[in-house]
């Protein structure tokens, strides 16, 4: 079963609710998990999920700002808030990072024997499969509905799964190798995969507030629904667009034939716009409209072509 079947909030907001609550139950498991073992390793996983609350935090925070309604102060709209939080999520990630590492530093230095590794396996291993069932959750329900603060969550949330997942094979081989040092290993890897998860979070989000362009993917899509709605234009070129958040901003210039009416080229762009928010959802679109003379013979050029009316 897909865990986009499983019931979620209506709302992006509901869903970071829900990610706080998780968080706070995998925090819960982890931090007992450390102190019946008295793990380096469990300790680290459990510093690393403080993290996870406070960026549910941040990330609640964002998301009640994104679904605020534009204002005269913010004529685009809030959705950039949700860029700001994975920014500052991706930050906490750097510096759990940081702190895990010195904590396997102290570990390799001064190794302790675990108290109880087997119990604090099971509890690992128990916040381990939360994390997996609802990281995958709002992954998948952050790319469907297009949040990045919900994207960036789901995969910070998925990196604690392969560091849960290598714990629980490190924590068994402990005991049966007699090797303590081991335990200080695991928690430097765990450094290692919070510091490569963190750098793609701030990655990704920089770009989207530095206004990247989408993906390949996402153009050609756009470009064939203004081509498969454009009938009776000429034209279409300069096609630039920009995702923010859960909003498409698009703008291009069409060129029609010079003698078509205001209404008739107003009816194809009203086309073009309907076609656009039907396939890519939220979009604000402007279309500048320009007569035959204007046509650059690029970008996207319409067939059959318009008669030009003879002089």
């Amino acid at each position: 079963m897909s865990v986009l079947s499983l019931p979620l909030p209506k709302t992006n907001k509901g869903i970071a609710v829900c990610s706080l609550l998780v968080s706070l139950v995998a925090l819960g498991l982890k931090y007992a998990a450390w102190v019946s073992s008295g793990s380096i390793a469990l300790y680290s996983d459990a510093i690393e999920t403080i993290i996870n609350v406070v960026s549910a935090l941040g990330g609640l925070w964002a998301l009640s700002v994104a679904e605020r309604p534009a204002d005269h102060n913010h004529t685009y709209g809030h959705y950039k808030a949700e860029y700001l939080s994975a920014v500052a999520e991706g930050a906490l990630v750097l510096v759990t990072a940081f702190v895990i590492a010195r904590e396997a530093v102290e570990g390799w230095l001064h190794p302790q024997p675990t108290l109880a590794p087997y119990i604090g396996i099971a509890l690992n291993g128990a916040a381990t499969a939360l994390n997996l069932l609802w990281g995958l959750t709002m992954l998948q329900a952050g790319r469907a509905r297009r949040s990045p603060a919900l994207v960036a969550g789901g995969q910070h949330v998925l990196s604690d799964v392969w560091t849960g997942a290598g714990l629980v094979v490190g924590m068994v081989l402990i005991p049966l190798t007699g090797w303590a040092r081991l335990d200080a290993v695991l928690a430097g890897l765990i450094a290692l995969n919070v510091l490569r998860v963190g750098w793609g979070v701030m990655r990704d989000s920089i770009a989207g507030l530095m206004d990247q362009a989408p993906d390949p993917e996402t153009i050609d899509q756009i470009r064939d629904i203004i081509a498969d709605n454009g009938r009776g234009a000429i034209e279409a070129h300069d096609i630039r667009t920009r995702i923010v958040g859960a909003m498409t901003f698009l703008d291009f210039h069409l060129i029609v034939p010079g003698a078509m009416t205001v209404t008739e080229a107003h009816d194809i762009c009203d086309r073009i716009e309907h076609g656009l928010r039907r396939q890519m959802g939220n979009t604000l679109v402007h279309i500048h409209v320009e007569p035959d003379n204007m046509a650059k013979h690029e970008g996207i050029v319409f067939w059959p072509r318009p008669e030009t009316p003879s002089t």
